[in-house]
């Protein structure tokens, strides 16, 4: 659990993924049209990665992929990113971390 909470907490948005996910590619997609490069990491291609799912899933993910993490602090999955986004919240959570161009 120390290396994610360490990779979440290393740049202002970070992206848990796998490059098989779909849902994943959606939320790279979403970052991408607002001009978002959140740090991403890609599990099913990290030694680690089991144990990261692992981790990911006692932090809260109710699925391990995709995790995004704003600040260091779990904002969700799919579901919570584009549920933030559509209501207005995720562009004013991004704006202190300057991960908008």
């Amino acid at each position: 659990m120390d290396k994610v909470v360490r990779l979440a907490s290393e740049r202002g948005v970070v992206l848990f993924s796998k490059s098989t996910c779909c849902l994943c590619y959606a939320v790279k997609i979403l970052f991408q049209e607002l001009g978002v490069t959140p740090t991403v990491h890609e599990i099913d291609q990290d030694l680690e990665g089991r144990d990261m799912e692992r981790a990911l899933m006692r932090l809260g993910c109710k699925a391990p992929v995709p995790a995004v993490f704003i600040g260091g602090k779990l904002v969700g999955s799919t579901n919570e990113v584009m549920s933030l986004h559509l209501g207005g919240g995720l562009i004013p959570l991004l704006k202190p971390y300057q991960a908008l161009c």
